[in-house]
């Protein structure tokens, strides 16, 4: 993420995906960014001085509602896609706050499995 960003980061990330921050330990939170968490998944962003986002690259996760997501995506402006199916998965994809590509997928519950 870029300098200054960590109020974009948490309104993104925790209040919009609903990943709760936690605190960077003191000799790391210094160095700037956020740190995100529930249960085993771990979302730490860190400052780049000459930041350029992850386009292509990116991480997916599995959601429980993905369309009450898409709801709060379009309620704060941040616009999504579908992308081709994923068999047994409903999957969007959504840019952070700082044009990091975001996988968010919902397993199809109609699909076999």
């Amino acid at each position: 993420m870029p300098a200054g960003g960590e109020d974009a980061a948490r309104k993104f990330y925790s209040g919009i995906l609903g990943i709760a921050e936690t605190a960077k330990p003191a000799h790391l939170a210094r160095r700037g960014g956020c740190w995100f968490e529930r249960g085993d998944l771990k979302i730490h962003l860190g400052v780049e001085a000459e930041f350029r986002p992850a386009r292509k690259a990116h991480v997916a996760l599995l959601v429980a509602d993905l369309r009450e997501l898409e709801e709060k995506l379009e309620a704060s402006g941040h616009a999504f896609k579908e992308d081709e199916p994923l068999e047994g998965y409903r999957r969007i994809y959504v840019d952070d706050p700082f044009g990091n590509r975001l996988e968010l997928m919902e397993p199809d519950q109609r699909a076999p499995r």
